[in-house]
C-alpha cells in the first residue's frame, strides 16, 4: 500500500479516537459510561444503531455476497422496517421509561432473577461469538493486503479497540459511529464511481444491468416457500422479522444505543432511521458487489481471490494440475470478455459457467493440498479489488472505512457485553453496594476479558464462509428464544417465572436440534425459537394454574 494511503489511515484513526474521547462526558459515573447520561440527539443514536450493524462484515461479506450471488441477499432485510415500527410502539418506550441499564433487568421485575440471568447469559454468548466474526472480517482484509497471518492481524485490531472501549465509554463510541457512517457511505459511492469509469467505452448502466441480469444477479425476489432456502421473500418477511425484533429489541448492543437518547420520542426516531435507510444502503453495498463482478468480466481476476495457500499448492504434488487449471481459466476469461464485448449472451453464459467450474475445481485442489475444508473465497473479493484497482488515496480511505467500521462496531458490542456482565451479574449477584468507581474498574476488566474471548472466536471464524452469513447464523441460534421471553413478559400477564425459564431452555434446545439436524435455513430458527418459548411458557403457566386449583 502507498505511504499516502497509510498516512490517511493513521490520521483518520488519530482523529476519530481523540475527537471521540473529547466528546465524552461523565464517564466517571455508571450512567455516563454505559448510557451517555441519556443525553444523545436522536440522529446520533440512530446512526450509532445503524453503525453497530453496518460493520466491516457488511463491506467485506456483503459485497462478496453480491459478487457471488447478486441481490437476493436483500430479502434478508425485508422484515426490518416492520420490526422497527413495532419496536418503536412497544419496547422502546417501555425500556426508556423503566430507566434500566440493560434490557434484562426488566425480566427480573416481571419474572425472577434466574430468568434474567439466563437470558443475559445467552445474550453474552451470542454477542461474544458474533463479535469474533466482526473482528475476523477486517483481519481478512489486512491479511490479504499485507500477507500477514490472521493471528497477527486479529491482535493488531483488537488491542487498540479494547483500550478505546475501556476508556471511552458508550458516548465516545456513538460519536465515532457518526464519522464511521459518513466515511463508509462516501467510500462505497467512490468505489462505484471508479467501477463505472473503469468499464469499457460505450458500456454504460444499461449494458451493466443486461450483463449482470443475464447471470441472475439482479433477481432480488424469490417467492418460493421453502424453509430450506436461506434467502426468499418469506424467510425475510417472517424469519427476518423475528430476527430483527430480537436483535433491535432484546439485544443489549442495540437497546443500549436507544437508551442513550434524550427522550422516548428521540429513541423512536433513532430506530425509525434504520427502517427508512437500511434497505437502500444495503442495496447500494450489494450493488457494488455486482459491479465488481461486471468489472472483472473485462479485467482479468485471480483464479482464486484468497491467495494465502498459493505457495503451499505450488510446492505440492498437484502443482502441475493447478497450473493447467490457471491456463484453462485464462482462456475462459478471455472468451467470456470477448463475448461480453460483442453482446453474445449464449457464448457469454457458457464461458461464465466454465469460469465457475474452474474456480470450483481450483478450490477443491486447495482444500485437498492444505487439508483446510473451511477454505473460502467470497470474503476476499472486495479487499482484492480495493488494494489492486483503486487509486492512491482512495485505497487509504476505504481501508480506513473498513477498519473504523470494525473497531466502532466491536467497541459498541464490547460496551454492551461489559454492561450486561457488570449490571446483570457482578452488581446483581456478587457486589451490590459498591461505588461507581469500583464498578467502572470491573467493567474495564470485563471489556478486556471479552476482547480476548472474541479474538479466539475470530481465529476460527475467518475461514467459515461468507462472514455476513456466519454472524447471522450465530445470532439465530439465540435470538428467537430471547425474543420469546420478552414476548411472554410484555404481551401477556398469564406467563409465570417458571414458564418463562423453562420455555427459554426449551426454545434453545429446539433451535439447536433444528440447526444441526435438519436442513431448515437459519432465518427460520428465529421464528421457531420464539414460538417454542411462548408455547411452552404459556403451557406451563396453564398447567400450574390448573394443578393448583
Amino acid at each position: 500500500m502507498h505511504p499516502i494511503d497509510w498516512l490517511i489511515v493513521v490520521v483518520y484513526f488519530v482523529w476519530v479516537v481523540t475527537d471521540g474521547l473529547r466528546r465524552t462526558k461523565n464517564r466517571d459515573r455508571i450512567e455516563g459510561y454505559f448510557l451517555a447520561s441519556r443525553s444523545l440527539p436522536w440522529w446520533v443514536a440512530g446512526l450509532s444503531v445503524m453503525a453497530t450493524q453496518l460493520s466491516a462484515i457488511t463491506l467485506v461479506g456483503t459485497t462478496g455476497q453480491g459478487y457471488a450471488t447478486g441481490l437476493r441477499f436483500i430479502q434478508f432485510y425485508f422484515g426490518l422496517p416492520l420490526a422497527m415500527i413495532l419496536l418503536s410502539l412497544t419496547l422502546v418506550p417501555f425500556f426508556h421509561r423503566a430507566k434500566v441499564y440493560t434490557a434484562y433487568e426488566y425480566l427480573e421485575r416481571r419474572f425472577d432473577a434466574r430468568t434474567r440471568s439466563l437470558t443475559s447469559f445467552l445474550f453474552l454468548m451470542s454477542r461474544a461469538f458474533s463479535l469474533g466474526v466482526v473482528i475476523a472480517a477486517p483481519a481478512v482484509v489486512i491479511s490479504a493486503m499485507l500477507g500477514w497471518g490472521i493471528p497477527m492481524t486479529v491482535a493488531l485490531l483488537s488491542v487498540p479497540m479494547v483500550f478505546y472501549t475501556a476508556f471511552g465509554g458508550v458516548q465516545a463510541v456513538a460519536w465515532t459511529d457518526v464519522k464511521q457512517m459518513v466515511l463508509i457511505v462516501f467510500g462505497v459511492v467512490a468505489a462505484v464511481v471508479v467501477l463505472f469509469v473503469a468499464l469499457p467505452e460505450g458500456f454504460g448502466l444499461r449494458q451493466v444491468l443486461a450483463l449482470a441480469g443475464s447471470t441472475g444477479r439482479l433477481e432480488a425476489l424469490d417467492f418460493r416457500f421453502d424453509v430450506r432456502e436461506t434467502y426468499t421473500f418469506w424467510s425475510g418477511m417472517i424469519g427476518g422479522l423475528f430476527l430483527m425484533l430480537s436483535y433491535f429489541g432484546c439485544d443489549q448492543s442495540q437497546v443500549q444505543r436507544y437508551l442513550t437518547a434524550k427522550s422516548v420520542d428521540e429513541a423512536r426516531r433513532s430506530l425509525l432511521m434504520s427502517a427508512y435507510v437500511k434497505i437502500p444502503l444495503q442495496l447500494l453495498i450489494l450493488g457494488t458487489g455486482v459491479l465488481v463482478f461486471v468489472f472483472y468480466v473485462f479485467v482479468t481476476p485471480p483464479m482464486l481471490f484468497n491467495r494465502v495457500h498459493d505457495r503451499q499448492v505450488a510446492a505440492g504434488p498437484r502443482a502441475a494440475e493447478y497450473a493447467a487449471l490457471q491456463r484453462e481459466f485464462d482462456d475462459a476469461i478471455g472468451e467470456r470478455r470477448e463475448a461480453a464485448r460483442l453482446g453474445n449472451r449464449n457464448v457469454f453464459l457458457a464461458a461464465d459457467s466454465r469460469v465457475r467450474d474452474i474456480r470450483s475445481r481450483a478450490t477443491d485442489i486447495v482444500k485437498a493440498a492444505t487439508g483446510d475444508d473451511r477454505y473460502t473465497d467470497v470474503n476476499y473479493v472486495f479487499p482484492t479489488f480495493i488494494t489492486t484497482q483503486l487509486p492512491v488515496g482512495l485505497v487509504g480511505l476505504m481501508i480506513a472505512a473498513i477498519f473504523a467500521a470494525a473497531m466502532s462496531t466491536a467497541a459498541g458490542e464490547l460496551s454492551a457485553l461489559s454492561s450486561a456482565t457488570v449490571i446483570d451479574f457482578y452488581r446483581r449477584h456478587l457486589v451490590q453496594n459498591a461505588t461507581d468507581r469500583h464498578y467502572l474498574s470491573v467493567s474495564k476488566v470485563a471489556t478486556a476479558a471479552w476482547g480476548v474471548f472474541a479474538c479466539i472466536v475470530a481465529l476460527y471464524a475467518a475461514d467459515q464462509g461468507s462472514l455476513i452469513e456466519v454472524v447471522n447464523r450465530y445470532g439465530s441460534l439465540f435470538y428467537g428464544s430471547i425474543l420469546g421471553v420478552f414476548l411472554l413478559a410484555v404481551l401477556t400477564r398469564r406467563a409465570t417465572a417458571t414458564g418463562a425459564f423453562w420455555g427459554l431452555i426449551s426454545g434453545m434446545a429446539v433451535v439447536v436440534l433444528v440447526a444441526f439436524w435438519t436442513p431448515v435455513a437459519f432465518l427460520w430458527h428465529n421464528l421457531i425459537g420464539a414460538v417454542t418459548v411462548v408455547v411452552i411458557g404459556l403451557s406451563i403457566a396453564a398447567f400450574s394454574k390448573t394443578g393448583g386449583s
